[in-house]
């Protein structure tokens, strides 16, 4: 029988995982110049800066009831992926903002109800689609924080930009707003560093053992 004291406990959570240790990285869609017009990573970088709330990604199974004889035999059905949505801060230029609702833009257009990504693909550079990373982080001596665990969500697109609430009374804060993805499936690695800008949060993987 396993002792249920203090010093068990602490050796199996250790320092535990902190919900403020996460990094965000999302690649846009192929050519996506950005809300300014550049074509380089500046602007999309923003995005996991001022990133201020996200989640790792659920997942729900689906239920098959079949009546037997007076009873309820349960049977696994199909898997569902909840959309996942994640908080920005508002900087000053709004890039940040710009660049999601260019995306959305582009998928369908405000005005003329044309899209100019006509495609799914994420391959493509006329499709719509991007892959979007989120990663749990551990507080250590890395800059930044090692990387724990990585959920890669596939052919990710935004289907909602939040408003934003402007009042004459709300002072001493700064402005924020959601956005909410939709996604086919997520994949999911241990300690993997691979991000969406082709960079590493540490300088290596983590050797903790998740399980």
């Amino acid at each position: 029988m396993a002792t249920n004291n203090v010093s068990t406990f602490l050796s199996q959570i250790q320092q535990g995982i902190k919900p403020n240790m996460f990094s965000v990285d999302i690649k846009f869609p192929q050519g996506f110049s950005g809300a300014t017009g550049k074509s380089n990573n500046d602007d999309k970088n923003l995005t996991n800066i001022l990133c201020k709330a996200a989640a790792l990604p659920g997942s729900n199974l689906g239920v098959i009831e079949v009546p037997f004889r007076g009873r309820t035999v349960k049977i696994a059905g199909d898997r569902t992926f909840d959309t996942w949505t994640a908080t920005f801060f508002a900087d000053s230029n709004m890039e940040i903002r710009g660049l999601f609702e260019e995306w959305a833009n582009s998928i369908n257009t405000h005005e003329a109800n044309t899209a100019t990504r006509f495609l799914p693909s994420s391959t493509s550079a006329t499709g719509y689609m991007a892959d979007l990373f989120v990663s749990q982080l551990e507080k250590d001596d890395q800059v930044g924080g090692s990387v724990i665990r990585t959920y890669k969500l596939h052919h990710c697109f935004p289907t909602n930009v939040s408003a934003i609430d402007l009042a004459y009374d709300s002072n001493d804060q700064i402005s924020e707003f959601t956005v909410e993805w939709q996604y086919s499936f997520f994949t999911a690695g241990v300690g993997d560093t691979k991000q969406a800008t082709g960079t590493k949060l540490s300088t290596g993987a983590s050797t903790r053992k998740v399980v």
